[in-house]
């Protein structure tokens, strides 16, 4: 009797139900078609490129260029934006967004129900699905655009995912302006990345896409926050966020300023973007705040030099070679600085700035000690007569006295013996392209800023001193692998190191952080008219490179290494955390006890040998003698063999035909003995001669001409005007140096004029190719 009306009731349904999967079946068939006639327009999300951003190594913004239409839109995905803003945005703006098919019908019901009732929209009823489709293709505010939006969702969602979609939203929702994404709208308005937004800047981004222009923060702050509560509070009813975290973020004042082009780190920007022209995020290893502090240090110190100057300063990490800071200019916008010219790579002359690394190979070649004697004094090596800057001369001066005053003559002494082309390719292995004039070879002029380098090259060599030997070659991408190539050995880059750090230098820079501490080991140099003043400074931590000069060449008066770059690097160094690092020798150093003039260790010398007692810096427990190759003649070697009488008188075979003995005695080099106490002069460190030999020794000495020792010049009678003379020099061989007062007269002749002398007290001295020397004194009076 039952079941009759229930088979009655299965009948009667029946039918619609198969009517209804008819429906769906032609709907969806009906789907595939329209989805195949009008397929979704991905092409205008192609043709829409993002924008370039440079950041810094935490994601700050450095630099951004923006896309050809002059849109900012960096690229971002759901992974790399905060947690909070997806929160903020799907609950705030659908919440159904991973349950609907992109469109929530329930939604557009009730946006219905209320326009019938209240007559007007309380709710919209659009998805997130539904609004990446209207940014996709605008569509009509009229029941047909509407229908056409639907359709659009539905394609999205039927081949496209959901966090796929998001991405879409993510990289194109509005935010005023020329901004789209969120990733640009929170570096132009809040100055960060879209990954550190807090409860509150999320919140505030999450609404602005509703209404771009009317909530925009830097032109009506307070409409903005009244829209960014709104969101924090339906996350609060929401049961999302908790209400002590929305009210502790209601406490926020919303403040932003519109920032679509930072221009930090400018000139390292453009040349990334111009290396990688294919990524829109360039992530580097600078500090954004290191360098935004010396970019304002950097203005400050060139406007305070001089017009048209400019400086360049890079700071690198040297355990990762990583470049924290890197400022190819005082002032990006100056004009008059040229300021767009990127001086870390404009190629420049280095000034002393290699002679460390001469100094470093001769190390580690067996060639010196770290206290060897060297000669500071006027040589001629094939023609090429290099002077000081100065034109003062030294005499004897230790291999890190003559390192640490940067002395010429030594530096091409010890370029001589390694080999300009050996050092041209050691410095080529460790990363320093040294570009020669023309069609040039490696030469001694290399020791003295002859040829051109880059900061950034120079950067890389430096950085072996606080590396243990080791060039690094400079990093400006994370992901970029460290380089190394060996350039010293790690006992030659300490003893190098140490020298440069020595603390006696204080009193003539006046910079006692720098040197009184011995954390800073640095370098000056100074190429020819002042045109560029460096200052190179290392220790383990870091590598600090500073120029000052002028991007055009011009010459600087005064420009100096000492005088323009160690105030800078002074000042640069106090910005960077102190190292706190020992630095003690490594298993390869010693220190040793030499004597001068030999060199060697005072254990492997007589005591009548030592003349004067040094601690010094050896490697491998080796101590070189005193070299004296290419300077002085054979005869004039620090240890003689003299020919002796029976009495124990000098004698020589062309003055005494007796029995005699030979001795060798330890003796200065000749060319030496101007600088050298009157005790330590040959003179007295040799037998007298015989009385036989004293007459043929006297006519075979050198001497000054022309007027009489200790004379007193005045003016001719009747005349005001001082004298000129003209002296001449005997008993000499080859080419002769000249000095008056101690001050080189580039005059290699046997006769020299001196013209113009004011009244005082003179001397002069010459010094021939085979090491004799004479002087003489005399006054000039009115």
């Amino acid at each position: 009797m039952t079941t009759q009306p229930n088979n009655s009731i299965r009948q009667r349904l029946k039918k619609p139900l198969w009517l209804l999967l008819l429906l769906c079946v032609a709907s969806w068939l009906t789907f595939l078609i329209l989805d195949r006639i009008w397929p979704l327009p991905v092409e205008s999300f192609e043709q829409r490129h993002f924008a370039q951003v440079v950041v810094d190594k935490d994601g700050l913004p450095l630099r951004a260029f923006a896309d050809d239409n002059g849109v900012w839109r960096y690229p971002t995905t759901v992974d790399q934006v905060s947690p909070l803003y997806i929160e903020a945005l799907i609950n705030y703006e659908d919440r159904y967004f991973y349950r609907h098919f992109g469109i929530n019908p329930f939604s557009i019901v009730r946006a219905a129900w209320q326009r019938l009732t209240e007559g007007r929209y309380v709710s919209g009823a659009s998805t997130l699905t539904m609004q990446v489709a209207r940014i996709m293709q605008n569509h009509d505010k009229t029941l047909r655009g509407k229908v056409g939006q639907m359709f659009r969702a539905l394609q999205l969602e039927w081949h496209y995912s959901k966090t796929e979609i998001l991405n879409y939203y993510l990289n194109y929702a509005p935010f005023g302006g020329p901004l789209e994404g969120v990733e640009a709208a929170a570096h132009a308005y809040l100055g960060k990345p879209a990954a550190q937004l807090s409860h509150a800047e999320a919140a505030l981004l999450a609404v602005m896409p509703q209404a771009p222009s009317l909530y925009r923060p830097d032109r009506y702050p307070e409409r903005a926050q009244q829209a960014r509560d709104k969101v924090l509070n339906r996350l609060a009813a929401y049961k999302v966020w908790s209400q002590q975290t929305v009210q502790e973020a209601r406490q926020e004042t919303v403040y932003a300023q519109y920032k679509t082009q930072p221009m930090t780190a400018a000139l390292l920007a453009r040349q990334l973007r111009g290396q990688y022209p294919d990524r829109s995020l360039i992530q580097t290893t600078i500090d954004r705040d290191l360098q935004t502090e010396l970019e304002w240090l950097a203005k400050d110190y060139a406007e305070n030099s001089g017009e048209a100057l400019s400086v360049a300063v890079m700071v690198v990490d040297n355990e990762s070679m990583a470049v924290t800071a890197y400022l190819g200019s005082a002032d990006f916008f100056s004009d008059s600085r040229a300021g767009q010219v990127d001086m870390i790579q404009a190629v420049r002359s280095p000034g002393s700035t290699l002679k460390p690394f001469i100094y470093g190979l001769a190390l580690d070649q067996g060639l010196i000690h770290s206290q060897s004697l060297l000669f500071d004094v006027p040589t001629s090596f094939d023609g090429y007569r290099p002077h000081n800057f100065s034109e003062y001369f030294s005499g004897p001066v230790s291999a890190s006295e003559a390192l640490l005053r940067s002395l010429n003559m030594p530096a091409v002494q010890l370029l001589d013996a390694i080999g300009p082309e050996p050092f041209y390719a050691s410095m080529h292995n460790a990363g320093l392209n040294l570009q020669l004039p023309g069609q040039a070879q490696p030469n001694l002029s290399m020791a003295l800023g002859g040829g051109g380098v880059n900061m950034a090259e120079l950067m890389q060599v430096f950085s072996a001193l606080g590396r243990q030997g080791q060039a690094g070659f400079l990093r400006y991408l994370p992901e970029q692998q460290l380089v190394e190539r060996p350039l010293l050995s790690d006992g030659a880059a300490w003893i190098v190191q140490d020298i440069l750090a020595q603390g006696h230098l204080k009193k003539r820079l006046y910079h006692d952080d720098l040197t009184g501490s011995r954390d800073l080991a640095f370098k000056t140099g100074t190429s020819y008219g002042g045109r560029d003043a460096w200052a190179i400074g290392v220790n383990s931590a870091y590598t600090i490179g500073v120029w000052v000069g002028r991007p055009d060449g011009a010459f600087v008066s005064d420009n100096t290494g000492r005088l323009a770059a160690v105030p800078l690097l002074r000042q640069v160094h106090g910005m960077l955390p102190k190292n706190t690092e020992s630095n003690p020798p490594p298993p390869s150093v010693q220190l040793t006890t030499i004597c001068w003039p030999l060199g060697t260790a005072i254990n492997l010398q007589k005591p009548g040998d030592c003349h004067r007692k040094k601690q010094a810096y050896t490697l491998n427990n080796m101590t070189p003698p005193t070299r004296h190759d290419g300077l002085i003649n054979p005869l004039q070697k620090p240890r003689l063999t003299v020919t002796l009488n029976e009495k124990g008188e000098r004698v020589t075979p062309q003055c005494h035909d007796g029995q005699t003995r030979q001795q060798q005695i330890t003796v200065w080099p000749a060319v030496l003995e101007p600088w050298l106490p009157q005790r330590w002069h040959r003179e007295q460190l040799l037998p007298e001669f015989a009385e036989d030999c004293q007459l043929w020794h006297n006519q075979n000495r050198l001497e000054i001409v022309g007027i009489h020792p200790d004379a007193t010049l005045y003016p001719e009678a009747g005349s005001l005007q001082l004298p000129s003379i003209e002296l001449k020099v005997a008993g000499s061989t080859g080419q002769h140096y000249w000095f008056l007062n101690d001050q080189l007269i580039r005059n290699h002749q046997s006769t020299v004029q001196l013209d113009n002398l004011t009244p005082g007290h003179y001397q002069l001295r010459v010094i021939d190719q085979s090491a004799q020397q004479a002087s003489l004194d005399f006054q000039v009076a009115m």
